[in-house]
């Protein structure tokens, strides 16, 4: 429940501010924290049916609210159009 009230009181540009890149660190991909765990690792993961909690146990540095970070970051990547019923 903890989790879910952190994640109701983070906005997205804070979520972002999670995926950072530096050139010294998997050749500047996009990584969560500045670890070793690139942005599109957990978008493999998560193709390959594992649910954010099975990352996070595989992975024990990642946090679930970084999974929605990375969610977050390739959403605004490819300027997800958001559709709203009428």
């Amino acid at each position: 429940m903890v989790i879910l009230q952190k994640l109701y009181h983070m906005n997205n540009s804070e979520l972002l501010k999670t995926i950072t890149t530096n050139p010294a660190i998997c050749g500047g991909k996009p990584c969560i924290r500045g670890m070793r765990i690139r942005v599109s690792d957990i978008l493999d993961l998560l193709a390959n049916n594992l649910s954010p909690q099975e990352i996070v146990k595989e992975l024990p540095d990642l946090e679930i609210l970084d999974i929605q970070a990375v969610l977050t970051y390739v959403a605004r990547r490819f300027e997800h159009p958001v559709l709203v019923p009428a």
